[in-house]
C-alpha cells in the first residue's frame, strides 16, 4: 500500500470508492458520532496491534487468563438469591442447584448489610425484603442445611458486615466437617464503593479498611480458597458510571486495597491471586465485550508497573459479572428476558469466570421460581448450543473490537492519572469525586432519554405493548406474578431471633464480645475474636455494635 511522507497509509481506491458512496446515502453522518461507520486495519497489524492481543493466558490477558478457556472449564452459573427466610433461601437453593447452578450467591436483606438484628426497631419493614435475613448462627446453619459447602463455591454480597458473616459461614462449615481450608467462594468486602454508589456502609472509611484488611489478612493465612475480596464495578454502573468510569474507579480501589495490605505487611503475591473483581454487562453489546478485555489488560499491566508483579496468578484478572439491573424495565417486563441474555453473551464473548443472569420481573419484585429457572437457563443454552464456547476470544482482531478495547484502556488510565493526582482512591471516594463523575453521567442520560436520543424500547420508543396489567395474573392469566414477602414471614423471623438470644448461654456471648471490643481496640486481627463470638451465640447486630461504640458511624452522604 502507498503510503503519504507522514508513513499513514494512503487510501485505496476502493477505501475512496466506499466512502463516496458512503457519504451520498448518509452525509456527514459518515464521520460523525462517537462510533465510527467502519474501522479497518490498524496502521502497524504486525507489531503493536498483535503485542496488544496476546495469546489467551499469557500477557497482557487481553483475550483471557486461562488458555483453553471454556473449552477446558465453563463459567460458574451463579444466580444471585436471597429472600424471605433461611429456610426459603435454602428452598431456592436446592431448585437452582437441581437445575444446573453450579454456585451459591446469596443476597442479603438491608438490615444484614447494615448491622441490625431482624428484631432490631430499624429494622422493621426490611426484614427479608431484598435478601436473607442473618441474624444469629442458627439462621445460618438454616441457610446451609443439606448444601454441599465441600463442593459448591459460595459468593456472599456483603460489605459492611463482610467479617461478621465469613465468621458465620466458618463455623456452620467447620460443624458440618467442612475445615475452612477446603471452603471455596467470595465474600464481596467491598467498602469503598459503597460510599460511592450504594450506601451499605456503617463505619468511617478508615475503619471500614482496617476491617477489610482483617479479613484478607485472616482467609490469606487460613483460607486458601476463598476469595476474600471482590472489588465492584457493578454498582457504580448501576448508579450511571460509563464503561470507561466503571474501569477506571473499579481498578483504582483495587489499587487503594493493593495499599492496604502491603501496608499490613502482607506478601503481593499471596494476596494477588485471589484478589477478584465483578462488573456489569450492560446493554452497548460490543462496548461491554471491549470493556471486559480492556479491564484484564489494564490491570496486569498496573500490578506490573506499580508493584513489579511477575507471577501470572498475580497479574491475571478475574470477575464475576451480572447483568445490568438498570437495563430492566417493568414495561413489557418479557423483553428483559431479550436484554438479558445479550448481555450474558457479552459477559460470554469478554472471558467472564462467573456469571448471574438476572430474572425477567426484577424490575418488579425478587425473582419467582419459574423466571429463576429461565434465567439460569439462558445462561445454559449459551454455554450448551450457542458455540460460542468453543473458541476462546472469538471477536478477537475484530477491528471495531480492537478499537474499543484500546479507546476504553486509554480513557481508563486517563482518570487514574487524575485520580493518583487527588492522592489515590481513598481521597478521591472522600471528596465525592467518583460520586460527582458518575452522577454527571447519570443526569446525561437521563436527559438523552427524555428528549428520545436515546431509545428504551417498551419505555419511551415503542409503548404499544404496554396494556394496563396488575401485577399479578388474573384469571385470564394478564398480569405478572411477583415474589412477595409477607409481613407474618417478618414476624416468624423476629420470633425466632429473640427466642435465640433467650436461649444462649447468656453470660458466654458476653464475654466473647467484651473481648472483641479489647482485641479491636489493641489492634488485634478482629477475625477471629467474631469467630469466637458468634460460636457463643452473639449476633450479627451485637457484633456490629462493639464496631459502632469503638468506630463511630459514618454521616449519610448529602452530596447530589
Amino acid at each position: 500500500m502507498a503510503r503519504s511522507r507522514a508513513g499513514r497509509p494512503r487510501p485505496s481506491a476502493d477505501q475512496e470508492r466506499w466512502r463516496a458512496a458512503a457519504r451520498a446515502a448518509i452525509g456527514d453522518r459518515v464521520d460523525g458520532g462517537a462510533v465510527p461507520l467502519l474501522v479497518g486495519p490498524p496502521d502497524d497489524p504486525d507489531t503493536a496491534f498483535l503485542e496488544g492481543i496476546g495469546f489467551p493466558g499469557t500477557p497482557p490477558f487481553t483475550r483471557g487468563i486461562q488458555p483453553t478457556m471454556y473449552r477446558g472449564r465453563l463459567w460458574t452459573f451463579r444466580q444471585y438469591s436471597g429472600f424471605g427466610s433461611a429456610a426459603a433461601t435454602n428452598e431456592r437453593f436446592r431448585f437452582l442447584l437441581a437445575g444446573g447452578q453450579t454456585g451459591l450467591s446469596v443476597a442479603f436483606d438491608l438490615p444484614t448489610q447494615n448491622g441490625f438484628d431482624s428484631d432490631h426497631v430499624r429494622a422493621k419493614g426490611e426484614v427479608g425484603r431484598c435478601g436473607v435475613p442473618i441474624s444469629t448462627l442458627g439462621d445460618m446453619r438454616v441457610l446451609f442445611q443439606g448444601l454441599p459447602l465441600d463442593r459448591a463455591t459460595v459468593s456472599m454480597t456483603i460489605n459492611a458486615t463482610a467479617p461478621i458473616l465469613t465468621a458465620l459461614l466458618v463455623a456452620v462449615a467447620e460443624e458440618n466437617g467442612v475445615p475452612r481450608a477446603r471452603l471455596g467462594g467470595t465474600v464481596q468486602n467491598d467498602l469503598l464503593k459503597e460510599y460511592v454508589a450504594r450506601g451499605t456502609y456503617i463505619y468511617p472509611p478508615a475503619a471500614s479498611m482496617r476491617l477489610t484488611v482483617d479479613l484478607i489478612e485472616f482467609a490469606t493465612r487460613e483460607m486458601p480458597q476463598w476469595n476474600y475480596i471482590s472489588v465492584s464495578g457493578y454498582h457504580m454502573r448501576e448508579a450511571g458510571a460509563t464503561a470507561i468510569q466503571e474501569v477506571a474507579f473499579t481498578l483504582a480501589n483495587g489499587l487503594a486495597y493493593v495499599e492496604a495490605v502491603r501496608a499490613r505487611g502482607l506478601d503481593l503475591d499471596d494476596f494477588l491471586p485471589r484478589l477478584s473483581f465483578f462488573f456489569s454487562s450492560d446493554r452497548n453489546f460490543l462496548e461491554e465485550i471491549a470493556k471486559f478485555r480492556a479491564a484484564r489488560r489494564l490491570w496486569g499491566r498496573l500490578v506490573t508497573e506499580r508493584y513489579g508483579a511477575t507471577k501470572l496468578r498475580s497479574r491475571q484478572l478475574r470477575f464475576h459479572t451480572q447483568t445490568a439491573g438498570s437495563s430492566l424495565t417493568a414495561q413489557q417486563p418479557e423483553l428483559n428476558v431479550v436484554r438479558t441474555t445479550f448481555e450474558a453473551l457479552a459477559a460470554v464473548l469478554g472471558g467472564t469466570q462467573s456469571l448471574h443472569t438476572n430474572a425477567l420481573d426484577e424490575a418488579l419484585g425478587l425473582p419467582t421460581e419459574s423466571s429463576a429457572r429461565l434465567a439460569l437457563r439462558t445462561q445454559q443454552i449459551l454455554a450448551e448450543e450457542s458455540g460460542v464456547a468453543s473458541t476462546v476470544d472469538p471477536l478477537g482482531g475484530a477491528y471495531e473490537i480492537e478499537r474499543l478495547t484500546d479507546s476504553i484502556e486509554a480513557g481508563a488510565r486517563e482518570y487514574l492519572a487524575r485520580i493518583d493526582d487527588l492522592g489515590g482512591a481513598v481521597v478521591a471516594v472522600e471528596r465525592g469525586f467518583f460520586a460527582g463523575e458518575i452522577a454527571r453521567e447519570a443526569y446525561r442520560v437521563a436527559r438523552s432519554r427524555e428528549q428520545k436520543e436515546e431509545l428504551v424500547v417498551g419505555v419511551n420508543a415503542f409503548p404499544d405493548g404496554n396494556p394496563a396489567f396488575s401485577l399479578f395474573p388474573s384469571r385470564s392469566g394478564r398480569g405478572v406474578a411477583v415474589q412477595r414477602i409477607t409481613p407474618a414471614e417478618e414476624r416468624r423471623q423476629v420470633a425466632r431471633v429473640r427466642a435465640w438470644k433467650r436461649e444462649r448461654d447468656a453470660a458466654a456471648a458476653r464475654a466473647a464480645l467484651e473481648a472483641l471490643a479489647r482485641g479491636t481496640e489493641q489492634g488485634s486481627n478482629t477475625l477471629p475474636l467474631v469467630l469466637a463470638a458468634v460460636r457463643a451465640g452473639a449476633t450479627l447486630g451485637e457484633v456490629a455494635d462493639v464496631w459502632r461504640s469503638i468506630f463511630g458511624e459514618q454521616p449519610p452522604s448529602t452530596a447530589f
